[in-house]
């Protein structure tokens, strides 16, 4: 019995493991497909939205530069083409040019000169003193001479600091003319510095040699880069903006890029951001749904646990109940065999039993013939005829109600005398094997017939008497059964002075398989059967005990037939 046990224990544990597994895969597999492909989307989604926020941003400010820069050309030809050129020889109609720029550009032009084709400033005005300065060897002035319109890039010059030139191409006398400004890098500067996102996004300008336009900064690209080496990493996209991903000099802090070329292509604006901060909302998004996720899972492992612990509670309790019908079919057809055993038995005794009293009055008939009257042991044998006659009647008797026992053997509903029952059952008793107990009557004859099963209320009667034989076998004492009328029902009262049930028992005496009997000697099915008999009737059944003092089972049983019984039931048993 231990090994089926524990069997069955291994094997729904077994069970209970391989269908949470089954359920939990079920369940996470589309859960973890449908959130993979929603943060997929979202994640392009994310993507695609970042970077066209990002092109527009570095297109606009890709545009306010050069439109910076051509706004300065434009300045410096609308002066020429509002001034003769032999007014611009003119120092003081320079100042007052110059004094008229910065008014309205606010310092954006910090300077104004006249180069003549030798490189040599003949006219200047401005805050340095730089006239007559010489620049045949500068770079910018032998570029900026072979072209109407010029723009160099940004270098430190004769004053130290960094600034670039902007200059305009004329003709006076037949000699050629550079009218150039200087332009206030401060201002230029701001341009790019302007383009901040976030702590890490910002933006810087390119030449073509890798050398930057504008203020460097501590977190600009590790290695040098010329605009070249953006434009063949990165891919193009839309407004001519090229897109990449750079690396630190560790490789564990990648950053994006956008850049876009400024000045006739000379010139790159480059926009840089750590991608951990431009990804920063989807990272947060992914933990979130990552977060949301596994407190998913947990409640679907959780749920299945619990519904499957209850599932298999359910199971047992089938499996129980299922049992416990396995053994009332059992103690059924226990019964019937003993039915059928005493029906047997009854007719075997009967037979002899009725020979020796019939040969006992054929006996007693012979003594009354002459030749017998003058034998000197002749009473002694009529007592012992005498005797032999109500031995056989008593054995008739006790044959007589075990037939009676045996023929109820089915459970149709009929009219019953409850009485009548409880003395047969009394009758069958094993009392003797017992020493020390009495088991009284106190029954009310005025009791009218009830409806039952005759076997059922047979069968509950001798479990109650069965045990308060086993309460009452160590010390012996008495059973009292009585009946009485209690209201519309009849009360059976079976009570012993036994040693009672303690109360931590009484709130499970009828629940199936609870006994207190030593193994072998009960399946706890007893009382559990006798409840459900007596409710399958219409009546109830209670117990009242106290330690020490006795044991009081009491049974209403409704004198009028039960609902739940049909016409066809009532006419099936003879009513």
């Amino acid at each position: 019995m231990g090994v089926e046990r524990a069997s069955e224990k291994l094997y729904r544990r077994n069970f209970t493991r391989n269908m949470v597994l089954i359920v939990i895969v079920v369940s996470f597999v589309p859960m973890l497909l449908v959130s993979g492909m929603i943060l997929h989307q979202y994640r392009l989604s994310y993507n695609e939205k970042l970077y066209a926020h990002l092109r527009e941003v570095v297109y606009r400010h890709t545009q306010d530069i050069d439109t910076f820069l051509n706004e300065r050309l434009n300045n410096l030809q609308f002066l020429l083409d509002s001034c003769h050129d032999e007014n611009l020889l003119d120092e003081t109609v320079l100042q007052e040019k110059l004094f008229q720029l910065q008014q309205k550009y606010e310092g954006d032009f910090e300077d104004l000169g006249l180069i003549n084709e030798k490189g040599v400033q003949e006219v200047y005005a401005g805050r340095f003193s730089l006239e007559k300065a010489e620049y045949s060897d500068a770079r910018w002035f032998q570029e900026a001479l072979t072209k109407p319109y010029y723009i160099s890039d940004v270098f430190q010059g004769l004053r130290s600091r960094s600034h670039f030139i902007v200059s305009v191409k004329t003709v006076h006398q037949g000699r050629p003319f550079l009218l150039r400004s200087t332009i206030n890098f401060e201002v230029f500067n701001s341009l790019a510095e302007n383009l901040r996102i976030g702590k890490t996004g910002f933006a810087f300008i390119l030449n073509r040699n890798g050398d930057f336009q504008t203020k460097p900064h501590y977190d600009m690209v590790p290695n040098k880069k010329s605009y070249m080496d953006f434009i063949k990493a990165g891919k193009k996209a839309t407004h001519g903006i090229y897109m990449g991903e750079i690396q630190d000099a560790s490789g564990s802090n990648p950053a994006i890029y956008l850049a876009a070329l400024l000045k006739n292509d000379d010139w790159i604006l480059v926009f840089q951001q750590e991608k951990k901060e431009a990804f920063s909302d989807l990272i947060q998004t992914q933990i979130v749904a990552v977060v949301i996720l596994l407190f998913g899972a947990f409640l679907i492992v959780v749920m299945n646990l619990i519904l499957f612990h209850k599932v298999i509670s359910h199971i047992s309790e089938v499996d129980r109940e299922k049992e416990m019908m396995n053994r009332q079919v059992v103690e059924t057809g226990k019964l019937a065999s003993v039915g059928r055993l005493a029906a047997g038995t009854a007719h075997e005794i009967n037979n002899p039993v009725a020979i020796m009293v019939q040969e006992a009055g054929w006996i007693d008939d012979l003594l009354k013939e002459e030749e017998f009257q003058d034998g000197e042991n002749l009473q002694e044998i009529k007592r012992a005829l005498k005797q032999i006659g109500v031995q056989g009647k008593r054995c008739k008797e006790i044959t007589h109600k075990l037939l009676s026992f045996a023929r109820t053997s089915d459970s149709q509903i009929q009219n019953l005398q409850i009485n009548e029952m409880i003395r047969e059952v009394v009758a069958i008793s094993d009392k003797t094997s017992y020493t020390g107990i009495t088991i009284n009557t106190h029954l009310d004859e005025s009791i009218p017939v009830i409806y039952g099963s005759q076997t059922e209320i047979q069968q509950v009667l001798l479990n109650l008497i069965n045990n308060a034989l086993y309460a009452l076998e160590k010390d012996g004492g008495n059973i009292d059964i009585a009946t009485h009328l209690a209201g519309r029902n009849v009360m059976v009262i079976v009570e012993d002075d036994g040693p009672g049930i303690p109360k931590a028992n009484l709130d499970r005496i009828f629940d199936p398989f609870f006994t207190t009997k030593p193994v072998g000697e009960g399946n706890g099915l007893g009382l559990s059967i006798c409840f459900g008999i007596i409710q399958r009737m219409g009546g109830s059944i209670t117990v009242h005990s106290t330690v020490d003092v006795g044991t009081r089972f009491e049974i209403l049983l409704p004198l009028k037939k039960p609902a739940a019984l049909s016409d066809d039931t009532a006419l099936a048993s003879g009513e």
